[in-house]
């Protein structure tokens, strides 16, 4: 695998480890943990898109 595709793999898991953590902020009945794991999931999809632009862009993918 390419070195630009890995970047890309640890922001797939982060994106699951946010949605697991609205998951298990819903269980706790946390409104607090339920935002901020929405907010980290849409700042980690964010990243993740962004990233894949510029890797895309530099003809590394």
């Amino acid at each position: 695998m390419k070195n630009g595709k890995w970047i890309l793999v640890l922001y797939a898991f982060a994106a699951v480890g946010a949605m697991t953590a609205v998951g298990i902020a819903v269980g706790e009945r946390s409104l607090a943990g339920i935002f901020l794991s929405i907010v980290a999931l849409i700042i980690v999809m964010g990243l993740g898109f962004k990233t894949k632009k510029k890797i895309r862009e530099a003809d590394l993918l």
